[in-house]
């Protein structure tokens, strides 16, 4: 477990930081893969649907995503405090809401899909295969919303090279099973699926042997303690902020391709390819977000100002350098990458004509990136609720004004608004954070 007695210093920054963002960097090479084998095809449709049935997919599983991220500031904190009994406590309960929350997920695929598709109006042949690729992958959604919570409990005690374990083993295999399942087998877009069903069940086995000393613990099976209302209070109230909060920014993600869909299948498959450079930068960004969490929720536990400030603001001196080189990666270097990712030469031409917003989101993107994880370490998840529903109006309006003047041009600004009005409002409660971190008398 971390060293809560030594000092908080590049070193130890980095130490959190690195083994999370080369792990984190791994899910959307992941999903680059994904692009790229089905886009050997040569074909848009198949690359429209893997990218719509994954974004439906994320958008399902990070609902939960309050589990990994309410863990990561609880745990956090619980280990600032000394108490080493709720560290374990807290693990059991995160496995026990992972565990409800994929069985619904799963009991209530029919509607959710249906509604998904009524939303995004896509054409029937990339439906289709939409539907092939969910109706495999939705049965892992117990583990990938168990590993949420073991990621966001290992992340609080900075154990973050066990992190990169699960990442690496996970993501590995599914790129060999990607590479058999389609370019091998011929199993197409169901290829894909299934690589990615036997991962992420694997993934979770790793995880929890990696957590094993904490489940012998006494405390993760003492139910009372498990079951403590005050603490189940708790963790319902940080859970539930952070919910809709994820709601709402999922919306705003979710909507983005959708709307995009309206535009045709070269422009939806155009779209995703770009998505990647987005979820590269954001994965990229969170390794130093994380820290943050870790750092500022163990600050927060103990009480310590000084050192809670000093978390924030050293995680995100290196989290500015990081998103710099990758804008200057993304603007000249971006068109080459378009074209590893699809043959389709249509595809490539529309992905060229928006890569301008893909070199200007790591600017924009990393102050929200980083206050995220300052917010979440502290657990101010209230402020993270009520400045999401300030930065969501913004976009609304945004591709009101913006979408019909300038089509898929005016989606991608108004997506970068949502960031910087979500970076703005949250800055603007960062005093009241620091207020709170001060001894209890």
């Amino acid at each position: 477990m971390a060293d809560l007695r030594g000092p908080v210093t590049h070193g130890r920054v980095l130490n959190i930081a690195l083994p999370i963002v080369l792990a984190n960097v791994t899910v959307p090479i992941l999903g680059a893969v994904d692009t790229g084998v089905v886009g050997q095809l040569g074909e848009a449709a198949p690359i429209g649907a893997v990218g719509i049935g994954s974004v439906i997919l994320t958008a399902l599983y990070w609902i939960f995503g309050f589990l990994r991220m309410g863990t990561t500031g609880l745990t956090a904190q619980a280990h600032g405090a000394g108490q080493a009994g709720e560290v374990a406590a807290l693990l059991t309960r995160a496995l026990m809401i992972a565990g409800a929350g994929g069985l619904a997920v799963i009991a209530l695929q029919a509607p959710l899909f249906w509604g998904a598709f009524q939303v995004a109006p896509a054409s029937a042949e990339v439906e289709s295969l939409a539907r092939d690729y969910m109706e495999i992958r939705i049965w892992s959604a117990p583990a990938i919303i168990a590993t949420f919570g073991v990621t966001g409990w290992l992340i609080a005690l900075e154990r973050t090279r066990a992190v990169l374990a699960i990442q690496i083993w996970m993501n590995g295999l599914n790129v060999v099973l990607d590479l058999w399942f389609v370019l091998g087998l011929g199993w197409g877009v169901e290829g894909v699926a299934w690589a990615t069903f036997l991962a992420e069940w694997s993934g979770l086995c790793l995880g929890l042997w990696l957590c094993r000393v904490a489940l012998r613990h006494s405390a993760s099976r003492d139910w009372p303690r498990v079951f403590d209302r005050g603490a189940v209070i708790n963790m319902a109230t940080v859970n539930s902020h952070i919910l809709q909060r994820s709601l709402m920014l999922e919306g705003i993600v979710v909507s983005f391709l959708f709307l995009g869909a309206r535009f045709g299948d070269v422009t939806l498959a155009a779209n995703q390819v770009l998505l990647q450079f987005l979820h590269i930068t954001a994965y990229a960004l969170d390794g130093f977000a994380f820290a943050a969490e870790a750092l500022v929720g163990q600050a927060m536990g103990a009480r310590n100002r000084a050192r809670l400030r000093r978390s924030a603001w050293m995680s995100s001196q290196w989290a500015g350098a990081i998103c710099l080189a990758m804008a200057a990666a993304f603007w000249f270097g971006g068109g080459a990458i378009i074209d590893l990712m699809a043959k389709a030469e249509a595809v490539q031409e529309e992905a060229r004509a928006y890569l301008v917003w893909m070199a200007l989101a790591p600017v924009i993107g990393v102050v929200p990136w980083m206050l995220d994880g300052v917010f979440i370490g502290a657990t101010r998840t209230r402020d993270m609720r009520d400045m999401m529903v300030i930065s969501l109006i913004v976009y609304i309006i945004a591709v009101l004004v913006l979408v019909p003047v300038f089509d898929n041009h005016g989606l991608w600004i108004a997506l970068l608004i949502s960031y910087a009005a979500r970076g703005l409002t949250l800055w603007s409660r960062y005093g009241a954070l620091e207020a709170a971190a001060v001894p209890r008398l």
